[in-house]
């Protein structure tokens, strides 16, 4: 008989009762934000309904497929480990652009070849990833910790956008949510304690259900069961889109490198391996491609569940693929992702809120690892503060064309890494005092 404990290493199968809860766990911490920007993009571009629904489910399936080719590889695809994927947000912008003035199938074109090069990337990463010096991975996971912190917040007080922004009806779900969570993590012992969001979200979405903000209305009118809608859109391939999308590309993989970084570090306590790293980078991308064809935007590692590994120790990629299949079956079974995409955001705000600020912390970790020389200090800082600083007052790159604005105005992860990259290439070395 296996050993309950190895729901914290990462090898090793446990029961389906144990695991369950775990997997369900991180698909509760993705599942809105996957599918809500092909929500957005389908709205926006004027798909019609039936085929948006279509899309959603596309979503879902796609992100289980993801996150199982990251926990088991397929040749040197994939990083084996408990990396979730899910459908990224950095393309939303360009993809609007892209998908308006110039169609779907030339999106989707676009994101198959962008999503083809950042997988050739990732294969010859060894030839590269040494740009990316420690003091460098550690700056953008710190970037990455506060770029969510706002998302964390936008969450709690019902979603941006929305009417009932900061109502009181979100405050008190909200602030539920987060005392549960925060209870359970901070007083429960074993399962309890690596369960914390789970209970936290189950406790906020039966209260939320007591004061009616949700609403299953649409699930006697699913179908049973859906299959995926392949090549939704026919590809077009324009050179000027693809070029566009390779660029975000780019900044797609470097939150990748982040995040991956992020899990080895706070996580498993230990440094990544270039092979990871690499195996990471071309899961992300051709991965992409394969959205592409599905009728989906990019894909991405989530940072919310490199925070939620790093709350709750479950690292085992057994408990994750659970994960990993409920979504697949979420994305078959329309009633099923129905329930999943009905809680509140206040509900995920109050969970969220403690994972994004454990991936701030990881990157303060990874930067005393690195030692507090002058040199390191200059690359942390200076970059931490044009990234953040520069991409608060957007309107800073109002006078650069409409791709620099697209890719780095509100992207505060891209800048901070190009900053960090040119500093580390560019300062001399010198050797690394630790502060007393």
């Amino acid at each position: 008989m296996k050993k309950s404990g190895n729901i914290y290493t990462l090898e090793g199968r446990v029961a389906l009762s144990k695991a369950i809860p775990f997997g369900l766990q991180h698909v509760l911490a993705m599942f809105v934000a996957n599918v809500t920007p092909i929500i957005i993009l389908a709205n926006v571009v004027g798909v019609e309904s039936g085929l948006s629904s279509s899309l959603v489910q596309n979503a879902m399936i796609i992100a289980g497929i993801g996150t199982l080719i990251q926990l088991y590889p397929i040749w040197r695809v994939g990083s084996r480990l408990p990396i979730v994927m899910g459908i990224s947000f950095t393309f939303l912008s360009l993809a609007i652009s892209i998908g308006v003035s110039q169609g779907m199938g030339v999106l989707m074109g676009a994101v198959i070849v962008g999503g083809i090069v950042e997988g050739l990337l990732g294969l010859f990463a060894k030839y590269w990833i040494k740009i990316i010096s420690p003091i460098v991975a550690a700056t953008v996971v710190t970037a990455i910790g506060f770029s969510l912190l706002s998302v964390g917040a936008n969450s709690f007080a019902g979603g941006l956008g929305s009417p009932d922004f900061g109502s009181a009806k979100n405050w008190i779900v909200g602030s539920f949510t987060l005392l549960v969570c925060l209870g359970f993590q901070a007083y429960a012992k074993g399962y309890m304690r690596s369960l914390s969001v789970l209970i936290g979200l189950i406790a906020g979405y039966i209260l939320a259900c007591c004061m009616g903000m949700v609403n299953l209305s649409a699930i006697g009118e699913a179908s049973i069961i859906s299959l995926p809608n392949i090549m939704p859109f026919k590809p077009v391939f324009s050179l000027g889109a693809i070029l566009s999308i390779v660029v975000v590309f780019l900044v797609s993989a470097t939150e990748t490198i982040g995040d991956t970084s992020a899990l080895a570090s706070s996580a498993l306590h230990r440094e990544i391996t270039g092979k990871e790293l690499s195996g990471s980078i071309a899961c992300d991308g051709f991965v992409s491609s394969i959205a592409g064809l599905f009728g989906c935007t990019p894909i991405t590692s989530f940072s919310q569940n490199v925070g939620l590994a790093s709350m709750s120790g479950v690292v085992n990629r057994f408990a994750i693929a659970t994960g990993a299949a409920i979504m697949i079956l979420a994305g078959l079974f329309p009633a099923f992702g129905i329930l999943l995409t009905s809680i509140p955001q206040a509900v995920l705000g109050g969970c969220t809120i403690m994972m994004f600020g454990s991936i701030l912390f990881a990157g303060f970790g990874m930067t005393a690892k690195c030692g507090f020389s002058q040199r390191n200090l200059i690359i942390s800082s200076l970059s931490l503060s044009i990234g953040i600083g520069f991409t608060q007052a957007s309107g800073l790159f109002n006078i650069f064309p409409e791709l620099v604005k697209t890719v780095f105005a509100e992207n505060c992860v891209a800048v901070v890494f190009i900053i960090a990259v040119i500093l580390n290439l560019t300062l001399k070395k010198e050797r690394a005092v630790m502060a007393q």
